[in-house]
């Protein structure tokens, strides 16, 4: 971050939050070019923003930074620059988003939304993340294309182009473009891999089997009991580890531990918020997300507010849930919701699921595993009819103690399970003699 050059701007509204952003920038010993305004003036945000634009565009800065109002208007007007990619973010998710997924150059800040606090902590992610996927600079090379004419598009996006009198170039399919030796050899790799597939695959009794490959990915390996000690993490993270599951569930105080224990292995340390009861503010909730993220934890399931819902208080359970969820944001962590399913009829679990999409959350999630009652395939059911629509995705979890339990939840709908009985379902499902009894949360 030392060495970058930067090109700075501001209207009139944005001038004492950009005085304040080059104090920073300084500290950081960055090359910092000031390109107005200087006062307090009125000026047209337009003819500054151009100007940082311009600068990017052409090399003479690395990354650039214009303040307004809003910070729109200011990405509307560098987005009119050749060569430049600007960004309006609000949070530091937006941040790292806009350099990861977009390889943007210009962020803007909109001085009525952000402090100084948090514009420090957008600022530095965003000069620090890197577009490094090759699927992201690719996309990114289709929006630099757009400057120069046309771009290939679909078939569907042509017929649609075609009444403007746009003369549009139709992405053609990349298999025309295959010989036939690539092809034979594309036929003897399906066949080879279907082969495989039919070799690992257990056959169920009803509905379509899952492959053995396929349950790990599905699996938070779960410990919340009250009693848990150290010892029942390192066995926990060692099985992980292990069997490769998709993350550990764990309470507040071991996320450290269990983040230090996964180290490199791919494992994802998820922790609950709000637990068992939901009964706890938003704030507090919200506060404790930021903590367990910041500890490592990379996705938080919290309890609703289940006094609330059943009171009617549907404004309370959103101002809850948003809490959290913007926590997550600001932490790339992902936010599934404990609706406490045993506790509520159909109708309240439906409002459940609406605010919950409302709010932004990743997943709906059935039960904590403490309450009268775990996941069902009807609940699961239920809430996949609800979300699975908006982009959103259903955790079973309480009481799935068998492959059988696994499969049914998965067929219902349920794309991730926790439980804590992940090494007795995957040797059922590999058909070994199950070594013990399936584990209590």
């Amino acid at each position: 971050m030392k060495n970058l050059k930067i090109a700075i701007g501001s209207d009139h509204g944005g001038f004492e939050l950009k005085s304040q952003l080059l104090g920073f920038l300084r500290d950081k010993v960055m090359s910092v070019v000031d390109c107005g305004t200087h006062s307090k003036d009125a000026v047209d945000y337009p003819r500054i923003a151009y100007t940082v634009g311009r600068l990017v565009a052409s090399g003479q800065a690395n990354r650039g930074i214009m303040i307004d109002g809003a910070g729109i208007g200011s990405a509307m007007a560098i987005n009119k620059v050749n060569g430049a990619r600007a960004a309006a973010c609000y949070n530091v998710a937006l941040a790292k988003n806009s350099r990861e997924h977009n390889d943007a150059n210009v962020l803007t800040l909109g001085s009525g939304q952000t402090n100084f606090e948090l514009a420090q902590q957008i600022v530095e992610a965003f000069l620090t993340t890197e577009c490094v996927e090759d699927r992201h600079k690719k996309r990114v090379a289709l929006i630099n294309a757009i400057e120069n004419g046309p771009i290939e598009v679909g078939p569907h996006q042509a017929t649609l182009l075609g009444s403007t009198g746009e003369q549009v170039k139709v992405i053609q399919p990349e298999l025309e473009n295959v010989g036939a030796s690539d092809m034979d050899k594309i036929t003897k790799r399906v066949q080879e891999l279907l082969a495989a597939q039919a070799a690992t695959t257990v056959p169920t009794p009803s509905g379509p089997a899952i492959s053995i490959k396929e349950i790990p990915n599905l699996i938070d390996h779960t410990i919340l009991r009250p009693d848990t000690n150290k010892s029942d993490i390192e066995q926990l993270c060692k099985e992980a580890r292990q069997y490769k599951f998709f993350s550990v569930c764990v309470n507040p105080t071991w996320v450290t531990l269990a983040r230090q224990l996964l180290d490199g292995s791919g494992v994802k340390v998820c922790c609950v918020v709000g637990f068992p009861l939901g009964a706890q503010p938003p704030e507090t909730k919200a506060m404790e997300a930021r903590a367990a993220i910041r500890q490592g934890a990379k996705e938080i399931d919290m309890v609703i507010n289940v006094g609330a819902l059943r009171s009617g208080d549907d404004e309370l359970v959103l101002r809850d849930i948003r809490a959290v969820v913007e926590a997550c944001r600001d932490g790339s962590a992902k936010c599934k919701v404990i609706l406490e399913t045993s506790l509520l009829s159909n109708a309240e679990k439906q409002r459940a699921c609406e605010l919950a999409v409302k709010a932004r959350a990743d997943f709906v999630k059935t039960s904590t595993g403490f309450s009268t009652g775990g996941a069902t395939v009807e609940d699961v059911s239920l809430m996949s009819r609800i979300v699975r629509d908006k982009g959103m995705y259903v955790k079973a979890s309480g009481g799935v103690r068998s492959y059988a339990d696994l499969r049914a939840m998965v067929q219902a709908g349920a794309t991730r399970i926790g439980t804590s009985s992940g090494i007795k379902i995957m040797q059922e499902a590999s058909g070994q003699t199950v070594t013990g009894p399936a584990a209590k949360y």
